[in-house]
């Protein structure tokens, strides 16, 4: 019973935040801003007033696409976002650019991610075949070897979390002190941002309940001997 309990949460807990975060965005994205600024021109003002006229910012296929790319230094917009007068447009656009902001000031979060990025990636890789192969074989070796390359991409999936949070304080400090929203827009701007934001959560504590699984696992393995 406890187990479908664990696997109900996991594919519950993440499909709540995807529908909490495109809920939030489709009923957003139909409220225009009082400024009818489009999201690249709401990108393109507070990289200008952050003094990063070197970042460009370009339109990108997809729904919720938008990232930065602190390799081309690049922010890209969805075509909804790029074009859109809504406060969800302009609540993206500007997290967005508060992804370049950080790269700017060298924030620590964002530089350990980065850091992280080739670890993480052969982790996520990895770490579900070692984990697989350990169970069948009832190796304990490799069940740890998969568990410690599972712990790095958790890892990244956890450094993740501040550096989504700050971004998002720092796009609503951008949008407020510029003008691009009014007072009385800052509840449905948070609420947008902060539906982003849940997704990143709900990631994080998922791979955090899988790696505990795989650990409890392997102390059992142990105890078993």
């Amino acid at each position: 019973m406890g187990f479908l309990i664990y696997f109900a949460l996991i594919i519950i807990i993440p499909l709540w935040a995807q529908m909490n975060v495109k809920g939030a965005y489709k009923k957003f994205s139909q409220v225009p801003s009082s400024s009818q600024m489009p999201g690249a021109e709401v990108a393109r003002k507070i990289l200008d007033a952050n003094g990063l006229y070197d970042v460009t910012v370009e339109e990108t296929g997809g729904v919720l696409s938008d990232h930065y790319d602190p390799r081309s230094k690049t922010v890209r917009l969805s075509s909804n976002n790029y074009h859109g007068h809504s406060i969800a447009s302009a609540a993206v656009a500007a997290h967005e650019v508060g992804h370049a902001i950080q790269d700017q000031q060298d924030y620590a979060f964002l530089r350990f991610r980065h850091a992280l990025v080739p670890i993480a990636s052969l982790g996520s890789n990895l770490s579900w075949i070692l984990i697989l192969v350990g169970i069948i074989l009832t190796s304990q070796n490799l069940l740890l070897l998969g568990i410690i390359f599972m712990a790095a991409a958790v890892l990244f999936q956890v450094v993740t979390l501040p550096v989504e949070f700050n971004a998002s304080n720092r796009a609503m400090d951008q949008v407020i002190s510029l003008g691009i929203i009014r007072n009385d827009e800052e509840r449905e701007t948070k609420k947008v941002l902060n539906a982003a934001a849940l997704t990143y959560v709900a990631a994080a504590a998922i791979a955090v309940l899988e790696l505990l699984r795989f650990i409890l696992m392997f102390i059992g393995m142990n105890q078993d001997d």
